[in-house]
């Protein structure tokens, strides 16, 4: 089946991205880290086959590194929409669901390196037989998330952000009635050790 994958990022404008590693990398610094996670994740996405793959931003949709990426790997950029992050991942799961064709959607970030094709062939597969998939982040979070109908609740009062959010998301799940299966858990970049660990397993370059 035809898989829509959205991808979410913030622009890589510095000041703006990936804050929490400003004290290690400067501004300029984690932009340009942010820059290289936009890229590496579109690449990913792109290498699934038949995979349908739209790129939502917040902040500068126009910035030059997103427009050089979406030219890059030949995908649509649009610009998140909802008051919070729950609403912007329902927003662009259920417009990758709409497209024609595209029978299930990953939903993903660029915050996690350690995501590979192979995941996402492996939550594309898990889709075939549960109408709901999670790759969660050992923070407490997820990496991904795939559906194969729009599900809004599951997105609904949330604490985005917090250690919470796999549990919150597991809870709206089961009251959905909806079954899902879970792969392993992947680490996210977020801090400096994060990064430091990253760099360690190869997964980025320094910025």
């Amino acid at each position: 089946m035809r898989i829509g994958i959205a991808v979410l990022a913030r622009a890589p404008v510095a000041g703006a991205a990936k804050t929490r590693l400003i004290p290690l990398l400067g501004a300029a610094g984690a932009a340009q880290l942010q820059a290289q996670l936009l890229e590496a994740t579109l690449a990913k996405a792109v290498a699934l086959p038949d995979a349908r793959v739209t790129l939502w931003v917040a902040g500068d949709a126009a910035h030059p590194s997103v427009v050089a990426a979406a030219q890059h790997h030949r995908v649509t950029v649009l610009p998140q929409q909802g008051a919070d992050l729950g609403a912007r991942m329902a927003h662009a799961a259920a417009h990758a669901l709409a497209a024609p064709g595209v029978a299930a959607a990953l939903v993903i970030g660029t915050d996690c390196p350690a995501l590979r094709t192979a995941h996402l062939e492996q939550a594309a597969a898990a889709l075939a037989r549960h109408p709901v998939v999670l790759v969660p982040a050992e923070d407490g979070g997820y990496v991904l998330l795939g559906l194969r109908a729009p599900q809004p609740a599951l997105f609904e009062g949330v604490a985005w952000g917090g250690p919470q959010v796999l549990a919150a998301t597991r809870q709206r799940i089961a009251a959905a009635g909806l079954r899902h299966v879970e792969l392993p858990a992947l680490p996210d970049l977020d801090t400096p050790a994060d990064y430091q660990d990253a760099l360690a397993r190869g997964w980025i370059v320094a910025a």
